[in-house]
């Protein structure tokens, strides 16, 4: 393909339900290799209102989610429209987006994530590249962790990347294969805790807690932790095995958010087979200074990125995954989600100006 050069618009929410994530990003290829700049990003929160709907989403009937997926692309479509209106100087090759995802199954062969209707294409006058999960999981992928292409393509002189979002995830390469698996919840969990406000600034709350060992004990045997990989998480174990467990316990706020941050550390310590290599830590979870303080302890050499790459990384790699995509390069590797070859993954909705 001779276009080397493409400016795209990365979009991501995620299961933390902080907002939705837009960053302007340039990829070049230069001789092979890829490289990025992110020339603006923001991120625009959600209203309590959808807060809420996105929180239960998990619980519709297939006729709502078909409802609900029209809703949330309109809803989409004029935040993605609210930042591009920023740069109508810039000529944009594609808007790359993940949706949100609600519902994650794939043992039963189901992912949905909203937001990635055709329809998307025309509110925004913009060629779409959408819905990547799909395709893996009907070649008997989980659909997940899909980030790790990014990481070795993009930040591939660190030997462990980890991302710290909604759910934390971990990609490395092992005799020059990828490797990659969703380790355990974070945000999802921390900010649901953190209730009535909608996030443990700084870890604040968490810092002023105890660790309760039974707590944490339950948390560390649960079974999903002695599965091997590849393996992913969705927000529906979230609801069946962590909170119930928690809210089994009689403690106060501070203490299951101590509690849960001990657990996320002690996973991620554990997830680090060779310690004395460098592991790059990037999401939204690096600016919980306690977290970070605790996964410190368990964890050497932990490197950060710029703040803007850290916290928009996840735009950023979709952006990317989009990018491969229009190129029908791969853009989603067998060896991190268990689908029987890497493919390239994703819907391309062209704009049609009637």
């Amino acid at each position: 393909m001779d276009q080397q050069i493409y400016t795209i618009v990365g979009v991501m929410s995620g299961t933390s339900l902080d907002g939705i994530d837009l960053a302007l990003i340039q990829f070049e290829n230069n001789k092979q290799k890829w490289q990025y700049k992110i020339l603006n990003a923001q991120t625009y929160l959600y209203e309590q209102t959808w807060i809420d709907l996105l929180k239960n989403a998990h619980t519709l009937q297939q006729c709502e989610i078909e409802s609900f997926n029209l809703n949330y692309t309109h809803y989409l479509a004029q935040q993605i429209n609210k930042f591009i209106c920023q740069y109508q100087d810039i000529k944009i090759d594609a808007i790359c987006s993940h949706g949100h995802t609600i519902i994650h199954k794939p043992k039963d062969g189901i992912t949905i994530q909203i937001g990635n209707l055709p329809i998307l294409s025309q509110l925004i006058k913009k060629t779409v590249v959408c819905d990547f999960r799909v395709q893996d999981v009907k070649l008997g992928g989980n659909g997940a962790p899909l980030v790790p292409i990014g990481d070795r393509i993009l930040f591939h002189n660190y030997h462990y990347r980890i991302n710290l979002g909604g759910f934390s995830n971990i990609s490395f390469e092992r005799d020059n294969i990828t490797l990659a698996y969703d380790i355990c919840p974070v945000n999802t969990v921390l900010n649901r805790l953190a209730f009535p406000k909608n996030f443990d600034e700084n870890g604040d709350l968490s810092k002023s807690g105890n660790v309760n060992i039974n707590l944490l004990d339950q948390l560390n045997n649960l079974e999903y932790y002695k599965l091997s990989h590849p393996k992913s998480l969705g927000v529906e174990w979230v609801y069946d095995c962590i909170l119930p467990l928690i809210d089994s316990f009689n403690l106060s706020q501070q203490d299951k958010l101590c509690t849960f941050c001990e657990h996320i550390a002690y996973q991620i310590g554990k997830s680090i087979e060779k310690k004395d290599k460098q592991v790059l830590f990037t999401g939204g979870g690096v600016q919980n200074k306690y977290l970070m303080e605790r996964i410190n302890h368990y964890v050497n050499n932990v490197q950060i990125l710029d703040q803007q790459s850290s916290d928009f990384k996840e735009a950023l790699i979709f952006g990317l995954l989009g990018v491969l995509r229009l190129r029908n390069e791969i853009n989603v590797l067998s060896s991190v989600t268990g689908a029987i070859h890497d493919h390239s993954s994703g819907y391309i909705y062209k704009y049609q100006d009637n």
